[in-house]
């Protein structure tokens, strides 16, 4: 509202001061010239809104509230083109891939090096390490324990680390995901599902065999069947991991049931061992036994062999002489007799007498004429 003097500050305008510090009843104007009336504050204000919107003001100066050229509009969309091409450059270091992508749609492949994409919203990257080994940890190195159940219904605390990696894209079929796009598009969380699916496939190994085992000499099996198990489920995710290594670690009872679970596998191992001991001792009997049984069928059946040969010999023999003494009877007689003497007397000492001659008895020491002989026989072979 303009100004007024208060009531009581000069009754007709006498003695009182306008918003100017000067007397209300000066007729002058800001200036203090004659003749000009006091400014109305509330036109002023409206008269600087007006400008305001007007974007400039009376007279002929330039007002430092006008908008900006139309060079100076193309300079800066120009500046701010240059910066959102630039920002599509991105590195990639060695052993490292670029998934582009393409309205969320995969795009391609970058190798290492200076790489350029469009910029958002048109393309985005993301750069997978597809070289270096990744590691996750089940049981006692996550701060905890893992117990699982065994197939004879023990429990046994477990511990195993899994390394793993992106696959090599030399065995990808035509038209298929490369595996670092199936790292990013397929999965997650790798480290969590690689996880979760390394214990998975632990407890169906772990539940597939007995306690003893597990704890002893089964740890190479556990090794490999737990990463054919992993290894079979990433692949039915299409995940494009590749298990390089299954180290199944420290397997122990629980602190609670150690000693009775310890004496138990003990027992086991006890009894394992006499079964062993036992069934070394029948391997090494039972060939002798079969070698010795096999002998004496072989005896057998060589004396039946060698009694009916002598037997149909003899049979033989037998026919021969009858023949023979159908043609001569009292030749073959005397062969006969002969032959038989000849048995008889053949390894007997022998003296011939002759019961003709008178006087001194002669006789004939046929063995003395016979080592005689037999010397002579030596001697000259020895010559010759």
């Amino acid at each position: 509202m303009p100004w007024t003097d208060k009531p009581g500050s000069g009754g007709n305008g006498s003695g009182g001061n306008g918003p100017w510090g000067r007397p209300a009843n000066n007729p002058g104007g800001r200036d203090g010239r004659p003749g000009q009336p006091a400014p109305d504050l509330e036109e002023l204000l409206r008269t600087g809104r007006e400008r305001f919107r007007r974007g400039g003001g009376q007279g002929g100066g330039r007002d430092p509230m006008k908008m900006p050229s139309g060079r100076m509009l193309a300079i800066g969309a120009a500046a701010v083109g240059l910066l959102y091409l630039a920002s599509g450059f991105y590195q990639v270091q060695p052993g490292e891939r670029g998934v582009v992508t393409t309205f969320g749609d995969f795009g391609g492949l970058t190798s290492s090096g200076l790489n350029w994409h469009a910029p958002w919203p048109f393309q985005d990257v993301r750069v997978v390490d597809v070289q270096s080994d990744r590691a996750v940890t089940i049981g006692r190195g996550q701060g905890g324990r893992t117990s699982m159940l065994t197939s004879d219904l023990n429990i046994v605390d477990v511990d195993m680390q899994v390394n793993y990696r992106i696959k090599d894209d030399a065995d990808t079929s035509p038209g298929e995901l490369p595996n670092a796009a199936k790292y990013v598009f397929n999965i997650e969380e790798p480290q969590a599902l690689v996880r979760a699916a390394a214990e998975a496939a632990l407890r169906e190994v772990v539940g597939a065999n007995e306690f003893g085992p597990i704890i002893s000499r089964g740890r190479n099996i556990v090794n490999e069947r737990t990463a054919a198990i992993l290894q079979e489920t990433l692949d039915s995710y299409d995940s494009g991991i590749e298990i390089l290594r299954v180290n199944f670690g420290e397997a122990t009872p629980p602190d609670e049931v150690r000693p009775a679970q310890l004496d138990v596998v003990d027992a086991r191992s006890e009894a394992e061992r006499k079964v062993n001991v036992a069934i070394g001792y029948a391997n090494q009997q039972v060939p002798v036994a079969q070698g010795q049984a096999r002998q004496t069928v072989l005896d057998a059946e060589a004396y039946a062999a060698r009694v009916v040969a002598e037997a149909r010999g003899d049979a033989a023999r037998f026919n021969d002489v009858y023949v023979e003494y159908a043609k001569a009877p009292e030749v073959t007689r005397r062969r006969l007799y002969l032959e038989t003497m000849e048995d008889v007397l053949g390894d007997m000492n022998k003296v011939v007498i002759d019961d003709d001659a008178g006087g001194t008895l002669p006789y004939l020491n046929v063995n003395e004429l016979a080592r005689e002989g037999q010397a002579r026989r030596s001697a000259r072979q020895e010559n010759e």
